[in-house]
């Protein structure tokens, strides 16, 4: 095939036709339109896109040049390398151990490097290369890992770790193999796997640029333009508005079953029985027992994965005045035991949605492509291959629950948080009251929690100036709450979760945890705030002194 096209001017005809032949070439072989590598020399095939978003990459940015064998788009691999040769062990530790001690990864990351013999042959190599000639201590791959490893920890710049790139390898004697640039470097680190998928979203949050909008350049709903848009009012073609990046969990599910030791964990709790009768383990969980009984052949399969989501905002920047939220969704897995599941490189990242505002109800739109690769984990993701036991057998998993502080719980499940009827167990008959000179709605029907004939309940100048002697509402199924969103009864409802999308959802007794680190710490933060009278932490002001002169309790404390 001509690939002389690549050294044209962007604006031949030559360059244009090859583009297209190329195009065709992807599309006919790779059998997709929308996860494509895209060639251009900022992405150098790391990031997947589709065929409108490649064609002008290409054209602004221009194509990699030294992408010579077009591997990530079909075309057969034909260098001779070592690539078929087994990668030895020693000790039980894979020859690339240093990876995991430098960025704290798990031996299974490096279970399968992609499809394409060429990026495994090039790691290969690159572990076996020494760093320059005569070097015992350091391959090109190790050294590069730890010099990046630096970049992470401290924060650098691209153009401060090329700058350092270029300064080691002088260093260095001649014949060294350290890259001279963070593009190069790029190229090395790409073939490890960590792959991820960068989506453009509409600016309001009403869509992401996926299926039926790919090639879309404005949004469908709110008519704003795709494209960002410069200091001088001209949009920049070809640079998003906003970004959300995608970590499939797929890929990564599977390699953690292509770990012995991994695969091992995760039947921990088959073999594991609570012996007091409390509930120690989300094992003990109703959830768990739930999927057990109503799907034998998922609850059968002791592989077989129970997860948990976590999302919530953050400022990643250093300036505490800057309002940039930023939101991550993690996954967890609880079939490993509890020493091991909440470890940092078992929690898996598979969203992280940028800023400058938070998404608040519109987290949906983000979570579109994770909902669906749960619904394919639910059906069941066939040729997962178990090093434990040596064999192929087909994956399935289930999201158990959400954990997240109180409003980020209103933004994923619907439910109102906030105003009159903020109580998600309550619902319409949440007992609230207006504070006329604190301006904020309090909710004082919480004694109903307590047994019948607690000496609370009797008390009256304590509270609210009222017995109490209602009992605790039961809280709604999900079937219960599916039905009322559907049939337009939204008092206490904004909307329809996502999560009900999934086959399961509407049956599991609890379908959203609230994180208790973030009650414990406001309602901490408040009592010390003042009982030691901390300025603008003190909740004991004027305006609370007379809001209790109006209820007419607490008459000892009524302001003078």
């Amino acid at each position: 095939m001509d690939k002389s096209w690549m050294h044209s001017d962007r604006r031949s005809k030559a360059y244009e036709f090859g583009v297209e032949t190329f195009l065709n070439f992807a599309v006919e072989n790779l059998l997709t339109t929308t996860h494509i590598s895209c060639p251009c020399v900022k992405c150098v095939n790391l990031k997947l896109f589709g065929v409108g978003i490649i064609r002008d990459h290409v054209y602004f940015n221009g194509i990699d040049q030294s992408y010579k064998n077009w591997t990530f788009h079909g075309e057969p691999w034909e260098a001779t390398t070592n690539a078929s040769r087994n990668v030895e062990e020693d000790d039980g530790h894979s020859r690339y151990s240093f990876v995991s001690e430098e960025i704290d990864m798990d031996d299974n990351d490096f279970g399968d490097f992609g499809s394409d013999p060429y990026e495994f042959a090039n790691v290969i190599g690159d572990g076996d290369q020494p760093v320059y000639p005569g070097c015992r201590k350091y391959t090109k791959l190790s050294a590069l890992v730890k010099l990046y490893n630096l970049k992470a920890k401290h924060g650098m710049s691209d153009v401060c770790f090329t700058e350092l790139l270029i300064l080691q390898g002088d260093l260095l004697p001649e014949g060294n193999t350290i890259p001279t640039s963070m593009y190069e470097a790029k190229k090395t680190l790409c073939a490890l796997g960590l792959s991820y998928e960068k989506m453009h979203a509409c600016p309001n949050d009403c869509i992401l640029y996926r299926k039926e909008y790919e090639d879309s350049t404005n949004c469908p709903t709110c008519g704003i333009s795709r494209w960002k848009e410069g200091k001088d009012s001209i949009l920049k073609e070809g640079v998003p508005a906003k970004v959300v990046w995608y970590f499939p969990p797929i890929p990564r599910f599977k390699r953690m079953f292509q770990s012995h030791e991994t695969t091992k964990s995760l039947t921990w709790h088959t073999a594991r029985k609570s012996i007091d009768g409390q509930m120690s383990h989300p094992a003990d969980s109703p959830s768990w027992k739930l999927l057990d009984d109503k799907w034998p052949e998922f609850g059968n399969e002791p592989r077989n994965l129970r997860l948990a989501l976590s999302s919530d905002g953050f400022n990643p920047h250093s300036s505490l005045s800057s309002r940039y939220s930023c939101w991550p969704v993690i996954l967890v897995t609880y079939n490993l035991p509890p020493w091991l599941c909440m470890k940092r490189k078992f929690m898996m990242l598979t969203l992280l949605i940028s800023g400058p505002k938070q998404p608040e109800n519109d987290i949906e739109v983000y979570l579109e492509p994770l909902i669906d690769d749960l619904k394919s984990l639910w059906v069941g993701i066939r040729g997962v291959y178990d090093a434990h036991n040596g064999e192929y057998f087909t994956l399935r998993a289930a999201l158990m629950w959400t954990i997240n502080d109180f409003p980020a719980y209103g933004n994923l499940s619907g439910c109102v948080v906030k105003g009159y009827k903020a109580c998600p167990i309550c619902g319409d008959d949440t007992p609230s009251h207006r504070l006329k000179n604190g301006h904020k709605i309090c909710y004082i029907g919480h004694r109903k929690w307590l047994p019948i004939n607690h000496s609370y309940r009797r008390q009256r100048a304590a509270f609210n100036g009222k017995p109490e002697y209602g009992i605790p509402p039961e809280p709604l199924t999900g079937e219960e709450v599916l039905h009322m969103v559907e049939n337009g009864d939204r008092v206490c409802w904004k909307k329809k979760s996502i999560f009900f999308d999934l086959e399961y959802w509407k049956y599991l007794p609890v379908r959203h945890a609230l994180d208790v680190m973030h009650i414990e710490k406001n309602v901490c933060d408040s009592i010390i705030g003042t009982l030691l009278e901390i300025p603008r932490k003190n909740k004991d002001g004027i305006a609370a002194r007379l809001d209790l002169l109006n209820m007419g309790v607490k008459t000892d404390l009524q302001p003078k």
